[in-house]
């Protein structure tokens, strides 16, 4: 069964990546989504949301 792990904000992807690992999964996808937030009713980049589909690792 599929799960998805979300880079978090203070993290960089091989930290992402190696979390998953140490899980005992592995990706298996990549999705991102930008997402934004209003400033002076304009909407602005506030950052990017990546996640990875993953996998157990199979012995």
């Amino acid at each position: 069964m599929a799960i998805w792990y979300e880079v978090k904000e203070d993290e960089t992807i091989d930290e992402c990546l190696a979390r998953m690992a140490a899980d005992g999964y592995m990706a298996m996808g990549r999705r991102e989504e930008p997402l934004f937030h209003l400033v002076e009713g304009e909407p602005q980049l506030l950052r990017q949301k990546i996640e990875f589909k993953a996998l157990p690792i199979k012995d």
